[in-house]
C-alpha cells in the first residue's frame, strides 16, 4: 500500500514528532538531500516512526539525527521545520518548559549532555583518528604484508632444511626488501597521514615520524635515556608515540603560523615545530616509552617464572597493546637468550596468539556487519596477511579504530596463549615470524600444539567479538540496512511490447574508476535510499556533467547540483562524501540553475587534494533520484574511465 502523501508542514510535525518532539532538537540545517538534527536526548528518537513517514526515504543516526528526503523537496522540509520552531536554520532551538515539566526537563538535558560528552570523548576522538591515519595504508598493509608471508614459510623452510638455501635465498631477499619498503619505514608514513588528520604539514609530520628511527645517532656515543642513564633504543615509543609527537607538532605550528610574521613564516615555524617536537620525542616520549620497557620486562620474567596456562593468557592477551607502543622490541634479547639456552624459545609461540585472536576477532566482524561494505572489503584483504602473522591491517584498519574489537581480539590471544602454556614445550627455533608462517619452525615435532593454539585464538577472538565486541552503533546501522534491504525489494517492471521506452545515456563525469553506487562508502548511497546509480573516483578535479539536461539546483555550499533531463530524469550529481561540511571551499562551480548542460560542460573544478585533507572521501556521485519514472537501468562500465564515456543508461 503506498503511503499517503503529506504537506510540507505535516511532514515537519512528524518528523519532530519521530526526533523526539521540538524540545529534543538543538538545531536543524539540511544538505542536497537530508535534513540534519542535533539531538538533545537520543533516547527520545523513534528512528521507526521516522521511517514510516510518507516522504521519507531513510534514517541515519550519526553525529546528528539525518532525515532523507531527497534533493527539491528537502530544503523545503528543513526551512518549514525552522519556521515552525520560529527560528533560523542552523540557529538553536530553545526548549519550552513550564511547571512540573521544568525539572524533568533540566534532568533530561543534563542527561543528553553527559551522553554528547561520552560520544566526544577524547578515546572515541583518538580511535576515529587512529582509523582516518591507516585507512589510506591498507592497500600497502596488505600488499607487503602478503609479500613478507610468502617470504617467512619460505625462509622457516629453509631453516628447517626443506629448501635448498642457494636456490631460493635469493628470492627471499627480495621479498624482504619489498616488504621492508613498508614496514621499515612505516613510523614515517604514520607521521604523515597524522600531520593531515591533525592539521599540521605533511612533510615535517613524515620528519617526525622518522625521528624514532635515531638515522645519524652515533653508536659509540649514544643519545642516552634520561630515566635510566642507558643508550636510547630506535623505535621506542612506537607508532602511538610518533601519533602524539605529530598532534603535539600540529599545536605548535599552528601558533607559530598567528604569531611568526608572514615574511619569515616559511622559515621559522617549520624550523622552530621541528626543533621543540623532535627534542621532546628524543628526550622525552621515547626515554619515557624506554622506562617502562624495563618495567615490562622484569614483569615478563615474573609471568614466565609462573608458567602455564596463567602466564600463556596474560602474555597472549598483553602483547599487541606493546606492539602499538614499541615496546615489544625489549622481548628479542630474551627469545635470543631462550634460542641459545634451549634451542628454542617458548615464549614466541604464546605471543603469536595475539595474531590469532585479531583474525578471529576479524571473521565476527565480517559475520555480524556483513551490510558494512567498507568494513568487510578491508576484512578480506587484511585476513590473508594476519593469518600469515602480519598484524597490522587487523589492528590499525579493522579492530584498534572500533576501540571493543581491539580489546576482544587482546581476549582471543589470551586464549590460544593459555591453551599454548598450558600444553608446555612448545617452542620456535628462530624468531621473525608468526601466524600460520611459523608453524614449520616449531621446535621437536610440537607443531600440532601450536596449531591448537592457533584454533583456540581463532575461536577466542571469535567468540568474544561476535557476543560482547561489537559496537552498538555498528549494530544499530546493521540493523537499519538489513530492514531496508527487506522493505524496499526490487520490483521488476516490464514495459508493454507496444511501448516505446525513451533512453537516456548517462556518462563518467571525470578521469578515473567508475564504480556501481553500493560500493560506496556513505550508507545513505549504498543502500540505494536516494536512487540507482555509479560513482567516480576521479583522478583529477575536472567535473563533467553526467546527462544532457538543464540546471534545476545548486546547493550553497556548492557540492552538489541537480539536473533535469528532457524527458523528466531528476539527476543528483554529489560531488564529495560528507563534503557539505567544507562549506563549498574546495568546489569551484561553473554553472548556475537554469543552465543548459551536456557531457561536455564543466560543471565545477574540484580541489580534489583539500578535500582529502578534511578526512572527506572524493568520490563522484551520479543518482537518479526519482526512480519510480525508471522502467530499467544497466550500469554498463565500470573500471578506470575517461571522462565523458558512456557508463550507463536509462529507460523511463
Amino acid at each position: 500500500m503506498a503511503k499517503e502523501e503529506l504537506s510540507l508542514e505535516q511532514l515537519a510535525k512528524e518528523i519532530y514528532k519521530g526526533a523526539g518532539g521540538m524540545n529534543n532538537v538543538e538545531s536543524v540545517t539540511h544538505c542536497m538531500t537530508r535534513v540534519r538534527m542535533s539531538v538533545r536526548d537520543r533516547d527520545e528518537v523513534n528512528e521507526a516512526q521516522l521511517k514510516a513517514i510518507p516522504g521519507v526515504l531513510g534514517v541515519v543516526d550519526d553525529e546528528q539525527l539525518q532525515v532523507i528526503i531527497g534533493p527539491g523537496k528537502v530544503n523545503k522540509v528543513a526551512k518549514e521545520m525552522a519556521s515552525q520552531a520560529g527560528v533560523s536554520l542552523g540557529e538553536e532551538i530553545k526548549a519550552t518548559t513550564s511547571g512540573k515539566d521544568a525539572l524533568n526537563q533540566k534532568a533530561a538535558e543534563m542527561k543528553a549532555a553527559q551522553k554528547a560528552k561520552q560520544k566526544q570523548s577524547p578515546f572515541k576522538a583518538l580511535l576515529k583518528d587512529i582509523s582516518n591515519i591507516f585507512v589510506p595504508m591498507i592497500p600497502a598493509f596488505v600488499g607487503a604484508g602478503l609479500v613478507a608471508g610468502i617470504a617467512s614459510v619460505l625462509a622457516n623452510m629453509v631453516t628447517a632444511g626443506r629448501l635448498d638455501a642457494a636456490t631460493w635465498q635469493q628470492y627471499i631477499d627480495v621479498m624482504n626488501i619489498l616488504k621492508n619498503g613498508m614496514f621499515s619505514f612505516l613510523v614515517i608514513y604514520t607521521g604523515v597521514n597524522a600531520a593531515q588528520v591533525f592539521g599540521a604539514t605533511p612533510t615535517l609530520g613524515g620528519v617526525i615520524g622518522g625521528v624514532v628511527t635515531l638515522t645519524g645517532m652515533n653508536p659509540e656515543a649514544p643519545i642516552t635515556n634520561l630515566f635510566n642513564g642507558q643508550p636510547l633504543a630506535p623505535q621506542q615509543g612506537g607508532i602511538l608515540g610518533v601519533i602524539f609527537a605529530v598532534w603535539l607538532l600540529s599545536k605548535v605550528e599552528k601558533k607559530l603560523h598567528d604569531i611568526v610574521p608572514e615574511a619569515i613564516d616559511i622559515i621559522v615555524t617549520p624550523t622552530i615545530s621541528l626543533l621543540v617536537i623532535g627534542l621532546a620525542e628524543i628526550f622525552l616520549i621515547m626515554p619515557l616509552a624506554g622506562f617502562v620497557s624495563n618495567g615490562l620486562v622484569g614483569g615478563i620474567n615474573w609471568i614466565l617464572n609462573v608458567g602455564g596456562a596463567f602466564s600463556g593468557f596474560v602474555l597472549g592477551a598483553s602483547f599487541l597493546p606493546m606492539v602499538m607502543f614499541g615496546l615489544h622490541q625489549i622481548l628479542t634479547p630474551i627469545h635470543i637468550q631462550m634460542i641459545e639456552a634451549t634451542g628454542s624459545t617458548q615464549l614466541l609461540p604464546i605471543l603469536a596468539m595475539a595474531g590469532a585472536g585479531q583474525v578471529g576477532a576479524a571473521l565476527a566482524l565480517w559475520i555480524r556487519l556483513r551490510k558494512d561494505k567498507e568494513l568487510t572489503e578491508m576484512i578480506k584483504g587484511a585476513l590473508p596477511v594476519g593469518i600469515l602473522g602480519i598484524g597490522e591491517p587487523l589492528i590499525y584498519g579493522v579492530t584498534l579504530p572500533l576501540g571493543k574489537p581491539f580489546i576482544t581480539a587482546c581476549i582471543g590471544g589470551g586464549v590460544g596463549g593459555a591453551v599454548i602454556g598450558a600444553l608446555g614445550n612448545v617452542g620456535a627455533t628462530a624468531i621473525g615470524p608468526s601466524g600460520a608462517a611459523l608453524i614449520p619452525l616449531i621446535a621437536n615435532g610440537h607443531w600440532l600444539g601450536y596449531v591448537l593454539g592457533l584454533l583456540a585464538g581463532y575461536a577466542g577472538g571469535f567468540v568474544a567479538t561476535y557476543f560482547f565486541g561489537i559496537p552498538k552503533e555498528k549494530l544499530a546501522a546493521e540493523k537499519m540496512a538489513e530492514e531496508k534491504t527487506t522493505t524496499n525489494s526490487p520490483v521488476q517492471t516490464t514495459a508493454p511490447a507496444s511501448e516505446v521506452a525513451a533512453t537516456t545515456e548517462f556518462f563518467a563525469v571525470a578521469n578515473g574508476e567508475v564504480k556501481p553506487v553500493s560500493e560506496s562508502t556513505d550508507a545513505v548511497f549504498s543502500q540505494k535510499m536516494m536512487g540507482e546509480g555509479y560513482f567516480v573516483v576521479p583522478k583529477e578535479g575536472t567535473i563533467y556533467a553526467p546527462v544532457t539536461g538543464t540546471i534545476s539546483s545548486v546547493f550553497p555550499t556548492k557540492h552538489a547540483v541537480g539536473i533535469t533531463t528532457d524527458n523528466g530524469l531528476e539527476v543528483l550529481l554529489h560531488m564529495g562524501v560528507n563534503t557539505v561540511e567544507l562549506e563549498g571551499k574546495p568546489f569551484d562551480l561553473k554553472v548556475a540553475e537554469g543552465q543548459k548542460v551536456t557531457p561536455d560542460t564543466i560543471v565545477a573544478d574540484v580541489d580534489l587534494a583539500a578535500i582529502k585533507a578534511a578526512g572527506k572521501g572524493t568520490d563522484m556521485l551520479v543518482l537518479v533520484t526519482n526512480m519510480d519514472k525508471v522502467k530499467n537501468d544497466i550500469l554498463e562500465k565500470v573500471g578506470n574511465t575517461e571522462a565523458k564515456t558512456p557508463v550507463m543508461k536509462v529507460e523511463v
